[in-house]
């Protein structure tokens, strides 16, 4: 896969796949690093992380729940998010209290 992008010397190739056996779909994400575009869609559990200066808008879906550390390494990755969309339909397994840990104020 990497081969394909032999002509972008200067930029690392970030690749990861998604199955969903809700929809019976798979979905893959490719795409030069750094990023440079404003949107980042459908974000999945399986994001690798990254720092991503650029991005505004943000799109997360999945199959699987959002846990608390995936939405903490959103938060981390996209510093500069001003709209944030969320398309999922499973609670959380493991979840966090504001009251516990006092550094959710990012994640509002």
């Amino acid at each position: 896969m990497q081969r394909t992008f032999i002509d972008f010397p200067n930029n690392n190739i970030i690749y990861y796949g998604d199955f969903f056996p809700d929809a019976k779909q798979s979905e893959c994400h490719i795409y030069t690093y750094p990023y440079k575009m404003k949107y980042y869609n459908n974000i999945t559990n399986n994001f690798p992380g990254g720092l991503f200066e650029s991005v505004r808008v943000v799109s997360l879906f999945d199959e699987h729940p959002f846990e608390h550390e995936f939405l903490r390494r959103i938060v981390q990755s996209f510093p500069f998010m001003e709209v944030l969309s969320l398309t999922n339909r499973k609670s959380q397994n493991h979840k966090q209290s504001s009251e516990s840990d006092n550094d959710n104020r990012n994640l509002s």
